[in-house]
C-alpha cells in the first residue's frame, strides 16, 4: 500500500473536522504533563469541542481551499487542533482559560466563524461568553421590566386598601344550567 493511501484517511478524518465548523483553534501542546492533558481534554469534551493531535502535513492537505487555509502558516512544531461545530467561542475560551493555569500550552492561531484570529484576537473572542449565557441574559433583561411593572402594580392595590392577594376579588359563578 502506498504512503499517499495511508494518508488520505487521515486527511479526510480532518476535512470532515473542519467541514461546517464555526471555529477551529491551532495550539502547541508540547510540555503539558498527562493530568493537564487529560484535564483540557475533558474541558473541551464537556463543551462539545473536538480536540486532536494531526501532523501538520495532514492538516496542511486539509485545509487548503478552505475558510481555514489561513491556519497553514502556523503548522510548525507540534499542533495540536481544536474544532466546534456548535459554539463558536468556545474553543478560545476554554484553551485561553486553560493556558492561564498551564504556562506551557501556546496557543497559536484560530479561525472564528470564518475570520482569521491571532492570539490577542482570541483572547478577545474568549471573553465573549457562551450562547447559552447570551440567551439566558437577554431573556433575564426582557423579563426585568415585565416583573417591575407586577411589583408597581401590587403596591398600587396594597396602597389602595386591598390585600395583596385579594387585589382582583374572585366572583362567585353561578352553576351553569344544561
Amino acid at each position: 500500500m502506498a504512503k499517499v493511501e495511508l494518508k488520505q484517511p487521515v486527511v479526510q478524518e480532518i476535512s470532515a473536522a473542519i467541514d461546517g465548523a464555526q471555529s477551529a483553534v491551532l495550539v502547541d501542546h508540547r510540555g503539558l504533563t498527562v493530568q493537564q492533558d487529560t484535564e483540557l481534554r475533558k474541558q473541551l469534551r464537556e463543551a462539545g469541542v473536538t480536540y486532536k493531535v494531526y501532523k501538520n502535513t495532514m492538516m496542511n492537505f486539509a485545509f487548503k481551499g478552505t475558510e481555514f487555509e489561513s491556519l497553514a502558516p502556523y503548522l510548525e512544531g507540534p499542533s495540536a487542533l481544536a474544532v466546534s461545530k456548535s459554539d463558536a467561542t468556545a474553543p478560545a475560551r476554554i484553551l485561553t482559560e486553560f493556558a492561564k493555569k498551564a504556562d506551557k500550552l501556546e496557543i497559536k492561531a484560530g479561525v472564528v466563524e470564518g475570520n482569521f484570529c491571532d492570539v490577542s484576537a482570541l483572547k478577545d473572542v474568549a471573553n465573549i461568553p457562551s450562547r447559552d449565557v447570551l440567551i439566558s441574559r437577554l431573556l433575564g433583561s426582557m423579563n426585568s421590566p415585565i416583573a417591575s411593572f407586577a411589583r408597581v402594580l401590587k403596591q398600587i392595590a396594597e396602597k389602595d386598601g386591598a390585600p395583596a392577594e385579594e387585589a382582583a376579588p374572585a366572583e362567585e359563578a353561578a352553576p351553569a344550567e344544561v
